[in-house]
């Protein structure tokens, strides 16, 4: 089976899903609401499941040359003290590859240069997604319509199309918590590929680049729409004292480089993945808390299988209901467990809370925190024929 789609939305999700549809035969559009694609963003973790999608997309290679390897590292006390350390060769033994850092800018450029430019309708918002028949959905975007067999939605969190296909959903709240990360301007001395480091309402992580520099990120248990005049030096201020390398990271970074976001969710779950010709996919579908650094993983996911079902059910109708029944329960499932690996991390708050998870996870044996981990890690694909 093959037709005509529009992908709604240029980030990772909507580009993979492009990739997906043109590998089996269709004609896809990418509309995007930017100028233009900018290479921008912090970092990104990719785990097995997610460097497993971008294999049977045909991208995985890129991708990995461009990666690096977290091999070392763990969960920190701010004084330095280690609650776990990760084993990144047992991790790569058990699923065949260590989990993966890599600039997000480099695998959205990596995923946009596997489409041909007239693939990508840039500086174009989509004003309306209409099924105006049983095969047939318009599409208007910059007083153009666009008729396509298939609409995917992967329009982000604050996804439009989502709103009107489901009015009466609460849409997504605050999480409680405000994250800003930047990308180091220059290499930094590390001794780990990646740390995270809980504090009491507060984490900082790393994630180690190839070329040596870092993506670092900061989560803080504060009120949506909280801002800082001077950011940079707000985190100095908060992170004043906590091990190395946390100030030689903020050091090393450039004050206008630094990213702030509130952290918002789809705490209520979607009935459905899909509706008509309509599917949504990565964070207009099951935005998550970034607790598991799953939140590309599943939009990658969604992608592969989305475009399995096209290239083997008979219909798109067929199709879509086979990706909702696939997709819905694992992705919302990874949601509500990112949610309460937050609840468990830094947004404990009370001394006596603190001390006891620190201990449980010093005592939790090396094999059992993989174990853990890999939990959400060894998803295997649908094949492409």
């Amino acid at each position: 089976m093959d037709g005509t789609a529009v992908v709604v939305g240029g980030g990772i999700g909507g580009l993979a899903a492009a990739i997906g549809l043109r590998r089996i035969g269709w004609d896809v559009t990418v509309v995007e609401r930017a100028s233009r694609l900018e290479d921008a963003g912090a970092g990104i973790s990719l785990a097995a499941n997610g460097l497993r999608a971008l294999d049977e997309l045909g991208a995985g290679g890129p991708v990995r040359d461009a990666s690096r390897g977290q091999y070392s590292g763990g969960t920190r006390t701010p004084r330095g003290g280690w609650l776990t350390r990760m084993d990144g060769s047992a991790l790569e033994k058990a699923v065949g590859t260590p989990i993966m850092g890599i600039p997000r800018s480099t695998l959205h450029r990596l995923l946009r240069d596997s489409l041909p430019a007239e693939s990508l309708l840039t500086g174009s918002e989509v004003a309306s997604v209409e099924q105006i028949d049983p095969g047939t959905v318009q599409v208007g975007c910059g007083g153009t319509v666009l008729d396509a067999d298939l609409v995917v939605a992967a329009d982000g969190i604050g996804s439009k199309v989502r709103s009107n296909l489901f009015p009466d959903h609460p849409g997504p709240v605050h999480s409680g918590s405000t994250v800003l990360r930047a990308i180091t301007e220059h290499a930094v001395e590390m001794r780990t590929d990646f740390e995270l480091t809980w504090g009491r309402g507060a984490e900082f992580g790393h994630i180690a680049f190839l070329d040596g520099r870092a993506e670092w990120h900061a989560v803080l248990d504060l009120p949506a729409g909280t801002r800082f005049a001077d950011p940079l030096a707000e985190l100095r201020r908060r992170f004043h004292g906590w091990h190395d390398p946390i100030p030689a990271l903020l050091d090393a970074t450039r004050p206008d480089a630094v990213l702030h976001h509130d952290v918002d969710e789809l705490r209520t779950p979607l009935p459905s993945y899909t509706v008509g010709r309509i599917a949504l996919l990565g964070d207009a579908a099951h935005a998550m808390t970034p607790n598991l650094g799953q939140g590309a993983c599943q939009a990658l996911e969604d992608a592969v299988t989305l475009t399995v079902a096209l290239g083997t059910e008979p219909t798109v109708e067929t199709a879509l209901a086979r990706y909702d029944a696939e997709r819905r329960p694992r992705s919302q499932a990874v949601a509500q467990a990112a949610r309460q690996a937050g609840r468990m991390g830094r947004q404990l708050s009370h001394p006596l809370a603190v001390s006891l998870r620190n201990t449980a996870m010093r005592l939790t044996p090396s094999r059992v925190a993989t174990r853990m981990i890999l939990r959400h890690h060894t998803w295997v694909p649908p094949q492409l024929n």
